[in-house]
């Protein structure tokens, strides 16, 4: 493991070892065990699109683990007046350990890792959210010991990059996934033909109740993503229907969890009773941000 660009990346087992270091760590952080297992070292962290959550839990991580992270905006690098993403890896690949990139296209993941000769972590691209879907994963084995016989449940736009990456996520960690979303937003090709090898683990359906049946995590984003402003109203209509409510949850199991990966919009992917209800579980997976991503930095640049 080099690189965490994509899930699709990885295998079962460095999935379930990043699991097993981020519950470690947790361990650790919450004890108040120091664990500076990257003192010294230097993450520089590129926002392309802003970020509560990722910003806060990749810098205070670096603190945790004994490094240093530096926040770096488009109008701080000469990427953004149309310097080369080669010529910037490699200059950047002189004085960091590693970088964090959280931008729009997946192929400027891909060039960092290709031209720099540091490890590069996706911190969100359009196609993948590979640090919020581990996250999630050890949110749902901290719920519900396991993964085997689990069925994952996301409602909403399957074409976004949290149902790409939560299909790899759930498939290889042993779940079955159902995603539930209008015919015209469908997953991305690529994930969609390596769902293939796992037969029917796999449901893409735009029958919410269908998909819903027997969930033990149902799942839900917002329906229109930095970047779409101007699909808001169209996505609106479309997603309409497609809402984490009190009667979605009657199709679920009695004790099934509830994730977002947030920021929510009340009212529109989910109600606002549902989340109070399951708030629990939701902020119990933005803090496993901070526990997965510092497996993630370690696994990488220690």
């Amino acid at each position: 493991m080099k690189h965490l660009l994509k899930l699709l990346d990885l295998s079962k087992d460095e999935i379930f070892e990043i699991l097993e270091l981020a519950d470690e760590l947790k361990k650790k952080q919450k004890a108040g065990i120091e664990h500076h297992y990257l003192k010294g070292k230097s993450l520089g962290m590129i926002f392309q699109k802003s970020s509560t959550r990722t910003r806060v839990s990749f810098e205070v991580g670096m603190y945790q683990l004994g490094g240093q992270a530096l926040f770096l905006s488009k109008n701080d690098l000469q990427i953004g007046r149309g310097e080369p993403v080669q010529d910037t890896a490699r200059t950047l690949s002189r004085f960091l350990d590693g970088i964090m990139i959280r931008t729009y296209g997946q192929d400027e993941v891909e060039n960092l890792a290709k031209y720099g000769s540091i490890p590069i972590i996706n911190g969100l691209t359009d196609f993948a959210h590979p640090c919020q879907v581990l996250a999630d994963l050890q949110t749902i084995r901290e719920y519900k010991g396991g993964f085997d016989g689990r069925k994952l449940t996301f409602i909403g736009d399957g074409a976004n990059n949290m149902a790409n990456s939560l299909i790899v996520g759930g498939l290889k960690a042993g779940m079955s996934v159902a995603i539930a979303t209008p015919d015209a937003y469908q997953p991305d090709k690529s994930v969609l033909d390596f769902a293939k090898a796992y037969g029917d683990k796999l449901l893409v359906t735009s029958d919410i109740a269908k998909a819903a049946k027997d969930a033990d995590v149902l799942y839900t984003d917002v329906w229109a993503s930095m970047g779409m402003e101007a699909e808001v109203e169209e996505r609106n209509r479309a997603f309409k229907s497609f809402q984490i409510n009190a009667e979605v949850m009657k199709y679920a199991k009695p004790d099934a969890i509830v994730q977002h990966c947030l920021p929510a919009k009340r009212g529109q992917e989910i109600t606002d009773e549902v989340i109070e209800a399951h708030a629990g579980e939701i902020f119990d997976e933005a803090e496993n941000r901070l526990h997965a991503q510092k497996a993630v930095m370690v696994k990488l640049m220690a």
